[in-house]
C-alpha cells in the first residue's frame, strides 16, 4: 500500500530539491609557506640546544652552546679575521659562479636548440658530470699554478655542468605548441628564443641557480681546506685542528647565513622575473 502511494505521488518538484553546498577543491596544489613557522621552529631548536648545553647534558668541548658560538663570531668580527676570511670566500664564489653560469647558459641553450650540439654536448656532460670536481683541484693546480685560479676553476666547473643541465631541461620543457604557433606567424628565430623559449625555461633556470649556489658554497669550502691560507674553509679546518670548536661552529654559522642570504636573493629574483605565473 505504501509503495503504491509513493508511486502515485511521483518525484519531488525540482524547485523543492534540497541544495547542498560543495566545498571548493581547486587549491590542492598551491602550497604556501608560512611567514613565521620556520623561524619559530629554528628558535625552538636553538633554545633546546642552549638548554642542553647549560644543563651539562652536552659537553661544550664537542658542541658549544649558541651563546658561545655567537661570542666567537663577535670576537672574530671585532678582530677583523672574519671579514678577511669571508672576503676571500665571497670573491671565489662570485667569480666562479658567474663564469660557470654564463658558460652553462650558453651551452645549455645550444644543446636545447641545436641537434648537433645536443648529440655532442649531452655525451660530454654525461661523461664528465659524475666526476667529483674537487678531485680535479690537484690537476688544476698543476695547470694553473698555486693561486686563486685553480679554486675559481673548480667552482666554475661544478656550477657549469649543473647550469647546463637545468637550462637544456628547461628549454625541452617549453610547450612545443607555443613554438609552432610563433613559427606559423613567421616570427624570427631570435624573437622566438627571447619571447617564448627564455620565459618558458626561466623557472627551471632559476631552480638550477639554487642548486649551483649550494654547489659553489660546498666547493669553495673544500678547495680552501685543501690549498688556501685565507677563506672560511681554511679557517674552519684550522679551528678543527686546534680543537677550537666554538670558532669552528662560528665558521659553520657564517656559511649557513651566507647560504640563507643567497636563497633570499634568488627568491627576490623569482618574484621579479616570474611575476606572470
Amino acid at each position: 500500500m505504501l509503495d503504491r502511494a509513493h508511486d502515485q505521488a511521483g518525484p519531488a518538484p525540482a524547485g523543492k530539491a534540497e541544495l547542498r553546498p560543495v566545498a571548493f577543491r581547486g587549491a590542492g596544489f598551491s602550497p604556501k609557506a608560512g611567514r613565521h613557522a620556520g623561524w619559530i621552529a629554528l628558535l625552538l631548536a636553538i633554545g633546546l640546544w642552549q638548554a642542553a648545553g647549560s644543563a651539562g647534558i652536552v659537553n661544550p668541548l664537542f658542541l658549544p652552546t649558541p651563546v658561545a658560538t655567537l661570542r666567537a663570531i663577535w670576537q672574530l668580527a671585532v678582530s677583523g679575521a672574519l671579514w678577511q676570511h669571508l672576503s676571500y670566500s665571497v670573491m671565489r664564489i662570485v667569480t666562479g659562479w658567474i663564469l660557470g653560469t654564463v658558460a652553462g647558459i650558453i651551452v645549455g641553450f645550444g644543446i636545447g636548440l641545436s641537434s648537433l650540439a645536443r648529440s655532442v654536448g649531452i655525451t660530454f656532460i654525461s661523461a664528465l658530470f659524475p666526476i667529483p670536481k674537487i678531485a680535479l683541484l690537484p690537476l688544476l693546480i698543476l695547470w694553473l699554478g698555486i693561486g686563486e685560479e685553480p679554486k675559481i676553476a673548480t667552482i666554475a666547473l661544478g656550477v657549469f655542468f649543473s647550469t647546463a643541465i637545468s637550462v637544456y631541461s628547461g628549454v625541452d620543457a617549453v610547450p612545443r605548441n607555443l613554438i609552432r604557433m610563433a613559427q606559423s606567424f613567421n616570427v624570427p628565430f631570435h624573437a622566438i628564443v627571447r619571447r617564448v623559449i627564455w620565459p618558458g625555461a626561466l623557472p627551471s633556470i632559476l631552480a638550477g641557480f639554487r642548486i649551483t649556489a649550494s654547489i659553489a658554497l660546498l666547493l669553495v669550502v673544500s678547495a680552501e681546506m685543501i690549498g688556501a691560507e685565507y677563506g672560511i674553509g681554511a679557517f674552519v679546518l684550522q679551528a678543527g685542528n686546534l680543537m677550537q670548536t666554538d670558532q669552528l661552529l662560528a665558521g659553520v654559522v657564517v656559511l649557513s647565513l651566507f647560504g640563507l642570504a643567497v636563497g633570499r636573493l634568488i627568491n627576490w629574483a623569482e618574484t621579479r622575473l616570474l611575476h606572470w605565473r
